[in-house]
């Protein structure tokens, strides 16, 4: 996608930067200056997005969060004259970043093929009229016609007619399956050779295609839910980080000069 490409570039620009600044470090004249002026370039572009959302997050009052963390303690690192160490901490944070983006970039693809098994229209049999139905409209025991090419709307038991099926989007069968009059069929697989005339047996919430589209869904909710703790626990943990560290740097000053 275009967000992982421009993920990469910057992460690609970073790395030549600190390389470069390596390299001016070691060869070129009033190299610390050219170093640290590079190294601060580095910081700004791996680092942007991390201290846009810290300072919009303090504008509206929600600074104790991850980002506002990986903020401070990038500056403190500058006001220390550990540059490098600053765009490190960036670099790495957003390569961890790109590997988790590219696996729900994967994830997402993958869900995206799933639910295109979910049929799209169901022939039913009514008054012996061929009306073009939406297949959660189905009841028990309705007759439906499913033709070649097309998708099984619901299970059911063939009636009529023979055919191959298509079972890979559901089972992984990657065989075609000979069916013949009185054989189930599965909602989501492929109508392959044959028109046949099926009687459904449950109603759609309860057909198989239904129930992997809702562990889908349901699988994605609970990720979101993950994400949430991970943030409300970033909320107590960064106070704790800050104030300690506040405390390392005063008090022992103070205990030695008192000393």
């Amino acid at each position: 996608s275009i967000n992982l490409k421009k993920e990469i570039l910057y992460l690609t620009l970073s790395i030549l930067l600190i390389i470069a600044s390596f390299f001016f470090n070691k060869y070129i004249f009033l190299k610390l200056k050219i170093s640290t002026l590079i190294l601060s370039l580095a910081y700004i572009i791996s680092g942007y997005s991390i201290i846009k959302k810290a300072l919009y997050n303090l504008v509206k009052g929600r600074v104790f969060d991850e980002n506002f963390l990986m903020f401070i303690a990038t500056v403190g690192a500058f006001l220390i004259n550990a540059p490098i160490e600053a765009v490190s901490v960036m670099v790495f944070y957003n390569l961890g970043e790109l590997f988790q983006n590219i696996a729900l970039s994967k994830s997402r693809n993958s869900i995206k093929t799933l639910i295109d098994i979910k049929p799209n229209f169901a022939n039913l049999i009514k008054d012996k009229n061929i009306i073009k139905t939406d297949p959660e409209s189905l009841e028990i025991n309705d007759i439906i016609i499913v033709k070649p090419g097309e998708k099984i709307p619901i299970d059911g038991v063939i009636l009529e007619g023979k055919t191959k099926v298509d079972t890979s989007p559901i089972t992984g069968e990657s065989i075609p399956k000979l069916l013949n009059i009185g054989d189930e069929v599965i909602s989501g697989t492929l109508n392959l050779s044959g028109t046949i005339t099926v009687k459904t047996t449950k109603l759609f919430i309860n057909s198989s295609v239904y129930k992997i589209i809702d562990l889908i869904e349901n699988a994605t909710h609970k990720k979101a839910k993950t994400e949430k703790l991970i943030t409300s626990f970033a909320r107590i943990y960064t106070p704790i980080v800050v104030i300690s560290a506040i405390l390392i740097a005063l008090i022992p000053p103070l205990l030695i000069k008192n000393a």
